[in-house]
């Protein structure tokens, strides 16, 4: 029996791939209008012994420009990677003249051949070992494997001859959020941080986590804007760690919008729901303070 699952889940994580990237491309050749330089390209991220897939857009012109290196959520095989996040995103930041790289880590999207997702590592552990199991090794993903993967990103993003390397930001959504505070903690030359609803389902069960991101700001010295929906899982997070930064006079902001849709999910997802909400306040922030 255990070889058999061992052999089905070799299957769908293949199975998977095919079908992710085939969706993807005719969900672009759908969106693009017949504008090839609109598309991403689809380039290999090497991250120890895993070949991870991105996404990357890339402005008109000549650059060398400003990147961005999105950090995606946490996802299993129960609740994938959905085509319309990195497609939501990637043509309105080149659209604003960044270059953007959509990292799909270790068992998540174009990447699901490459090892089992965070999200069922988590549930595996929650199973196991209850919420301090879960707890733990959500702990162990963000100093480990995955903040490896997102530095293998970041080098990258730096690496690509129309990327200006001063001007690299970090932006992350939920699980990304939070290991977007640990990596412009961790890499000084990062300029800005975005952070879409960072640890919003986990703020109030794992006090580790609020210890590590915590420490996480007392230590960045890039400015960050915090950015939570009314009624996303949890707005705790942002005002805390907001608030931080404000006790220490670091540059911050914090943004908490009105509810969208019906759900605490919906509002958690705001970043992909409702670009036209965050758009004008998040791309301010980023020009006002990558020109300094």
């Amino acid at each position: 029996m255990a070889l058999g699952r061992l052999i089905f889940r070799k299957f769908y994580r293949k199975i998977s791939v095919i079908v992710f990237a085939l969706a993807f491309v005719a969900t672009m050749a759908t969106q693009a209008g017949g504008q090839a330089s609109d598309q991403p390209d689809t380039v290999i991220v090497r991250s120890g012994a895993l070949s991870l897939r991105a996404l990357l857009w890339r402005p008109h012109g000549n650059g060398p420009f400003p990147a961005v290196m999105f950090n995606h959520g946490s996802y299993s095989v129960d609740d994938p990677l959905g085509l319309e996040e990195p497609t939501t995103l990637g043509p309105v930041f080149a659209r604003h003249g960044y270059v953007f790289l959509f990292l799909c880590r270790r068992g998540i999207g174009l990447s699901v051949d490459q090892g089992p997702a965070d999200g069922d590592l988590m549930a595996r552990a929650l199973g196991a070992g209850g919420l301090a199991g879960r707890n733990r090794v959500q702990l162990q993903l963000l100093d480990g494997e995955e903040f490896n993967e997102a530095l293998s990103g970041l080098a990258f993003l730096r690496a690509l001859g129309s990327v200006d390397a001063a001007r690299i930001v970090v932006a992350g959504h939920s699980f990304g959020g939070s290991l977007t505070l640990l990596l412009a903690a961790h890499d000084t030359a990062v300029r800005v941080a975005v952070v879409f609803g960072a640890a919003a389902g986990s703020w109030g069960q794992s006090p580790t986590l609020r210890a590590q991101l915590f420490a996480a700001v007392r230590r960045v010295s890039a400015p960050v804007i915090f950015v939570h929906a009314a009624n996303d899982y949890s707005i705790a997070p942002g005002q805390a760690l907001a608030a931080e930064m404000q006790r220490l006079k670091k540059i911050h902001e914090l943004k908490i919008y009105p509810a969208v849709g019906g759900s605490p999910r919906d509002g958690h997802n705001l970043v992909y729901r409702s670009v036209i909400t965050w758009e004008s306040d998040v791309f301010n922030f980023l020009d006002q303070h990558l020109r300094r």
